[in-house]
């Protein structure tokens, strides 16, 4: 998820760096947007650095040829692509601006441009703070649903003392968070996530494997990083780039994703093996490419490791562990086998014939499975939503399994 951070002029400037980090923490991508007068006090290299992205500065940037037309059109992009603008700190002018619908620079225009809910965090002297004509542009702003986190008082820049300060970072990020609908009910979490396919080699270039994308196991660790958790994701071979946040190791085989998961296994307090781990492999790879002119070559397979097995076995009494099951028929009940053999918390299933619910889609059509034989069937959403849905069941399962600690 991508949110815009609004620089503007004044001494609190330099504060913005640290939420910049604080949202990052969280999974969320942060697009910069400086004013000039912010450029006096933080240079817009500091936040390219923290954020990794270009900070954007003006609303037409010069080069060679004249007037950047790609720049000239980027608020109409960033004002469609961000899930909440913040503007901190925020000055007296841009505030006037804002309430007036002044767009006379990127950020003022961007304010314009976006249906994104709004977020600011003035600074300013007090006097200018408690001037007729700044709490009646804040009147305005508030009546349009702006949030406004209003100043802490104390000793100011100026020498004066009063309200004016600009409050502290942690409030500003909190929220963003729950504008966004970020919870924090994974903060003391450790989530290990299996993503994608295993690759068996077959020789030195072929390989046996599944059509896995790995998008559900890549969803899954960017809706628990958002909801607070340290998320480490073991994936297999995929095209996709991983989360913000989390820790991350990349794997090819079945065996290599098992050594990987029993190392990280002992940290994590929640275990969610989305991964699609291939469930045999070729008994002897040939070192050489297999000619097809030397004839039809015989195939043998073995079973590989039963990653879930292995982990059931050793799992500490304070672990959830969640399987998954890719089904082409008898879902539920093929489903309920695998989660009681393995002792499992819960299972989800998909039927991967099904329209939506298929490898390499960005949908799913999954059912829930517990051990205590319920099931429920949820309807086709995104991976990300199908995430949010699995999550919460976590949250239920930890609080159910503390609440029998404390009565035990």
């Amino acid at each position: 998820m991508r949110v815009a951070l609004g620089v503007t002029g004044g001494i609190a400037a330099y504060k913005a760096a640290e939420l910049v980090r604080l949202l990052q923490d969280r999974g969320l991508e942060v697009q910069v947007v400086m004013t000039r007068a912010a450029r006096e006090f933080v240079t817009p290299l500091t936040f390219a650095a923290l954020s990794g992205r270009k900070v954007i500065t003006d609303l037409f940037e010069e080069d060679a040829g004249g007037p950047n037309v790609d720049i000239a059109i980027e608020h109409i992009a960033v004002a469609q692509s961000i899930g909440a603008l913040v503007i901190a700190p925020a000055t007296a002018n841009v505030l006037a601006k804002v309430a007036q619908g002044i767009a006379d620079d990127f950020l003022t225009t961007l304010c314009l441009a976006t249906k994104a809910p709004l977020i600011v965090a003035p600074a300013m002297n007090v006097n200018m703070w408690e001037h007729p004509a700044t709490q009646k542009n804040l009147e305005i702003l508030r009546a349009r649903g702006v949030k406004v986190l209003e100043p802490d008082e104390g000793y100011l820049a100026c020498g004066m003392t009063g309200a004016g300060r600009l409050t502290n970072v942690e409030t500003i990020a909190q929220a963003v968070f729950e504008t966004l609908g970020l919870r924090d009910d994974l903060k003391h979490e450790t989530v290990l996530v299996t993503a994608g396919p295993t690759q068996e080699p077959l020789d030195a270039v072929r390989y046996l494997s599944n059509r896995s994308s790995g998008k559900m196991g890549y969803a899954l660790a960017e809706t628990a990083r958002r909801r607070g958790a340290r998320v480490i994701l073991v994936s297999g071979p995929t095209h996709l780039e991983p989360p913000t946040g989390v820790i991350f190791e990349r794997v090819g085989t079945t065996e290599e994703m098992a050594e990987a998961v029993h190392r990280h296994a002992s940290e994590a307090t929640t275990i969610l093996m989305a991964a699609a781990v291939a469930d045999f492999r070729p008994a002897e790879a040939a070192p050489q490419k297999i000619k097809k002119q030397n004839g039809i070559p015989e195939l043998k397979l073995e079973p590989t490791r039963d990653i879930l097995e292995e982990l059931s076995r050793l799992r500490r009494p304070d672990q959830l562990l969640v399987g998954f099951a890719a089904e082409t028929g008898n879902v539920v009940e093929a489903a309920a086998a695998k989660l009681r053999a393995k002792r499992l918390d819960l299972v989800v299933a998909n039927d991967v014939t099904q329209e939506g619910a298929g490898f390499d889609v960005d949908t799913n059509i999954v059912t829930l499975i517990y051990a205590d034989g319920r099931h429920v069937a949820l309807e086709k959403m995104s991976k990300l939503e199908v995430a949010q849905r699995i999550l919460d069941e976590v949250v239920a399962l930890r609080r159910s399994q503390v609440a029998r600690a404390s009565s035990s």
